[in-house]
């Protein structure tokens, strides 16, 4: 059955996530990372609560996810993420040697792309716009609540 799940119910894990960083207040960011068909790592933004501005989705994920493997490198996994990562996310991901990156929306202003895939591992897949109105309405949504 694992090896039937696609990539929008996994994005529609890494929603999840972000939905929940959205309740603690936090930008609506989740990500997931698959190994193998299972989810082996959730996480979602935690800057708020643990005062860190490196508190990401992505970064709390890989560190999840490497200790759930005991290794550093995740050239066999994929990382499904609601936004597309900034630069420094991108940088780990770099050095984690992901396999494979998917997100949802993309961050015209502090993604990644605009400075080129050479940011990610050569080696790395890159796939977008999986879930994209969800994962944009999601921030659409929290940002315009801040500005009432």
């Amino acid at each position: 059955m694992l090896s039937v799940l696609s990539d929008t119910y996994f994005m529609d894990q890494a929603i999840k996530e972000a939905e929940k960083a959205a309740q603690l207040d936090e930008v609506p960011v989740g990500a997931v990372i698959v190994c193998e068909g299972s989810i082996i790592a959730r996480a979602h933004n935690q800057s708020e609560k643990l005062l860190d501005a490196t508190a990401h989705a992505e970064l709390l994920a890989i560190t999840a996810a490497s200790g759930h493997l005991g290794a550093k490198w995740l050239s066999q996994c994929t990382l499904f993420v609601t936004l597309e990562p900034c630069v420094m996310c991108a940088g780990a991901l770099y050095w984690s040697r992901i396999g494979r990156l998917v997100y949802g929306a993309s961050d015209d202003k502090r993604g990644f792309m605009r400075y080129g895939k050479p940011l990610l591992h050569p080696s790395t897949k890159v796939e977008y716009g999986v879930q994209n109105e969800k994962c944009k309405h999601l921030l659409q949504h929290f940002f315009e609540s801040k500005r009432l």
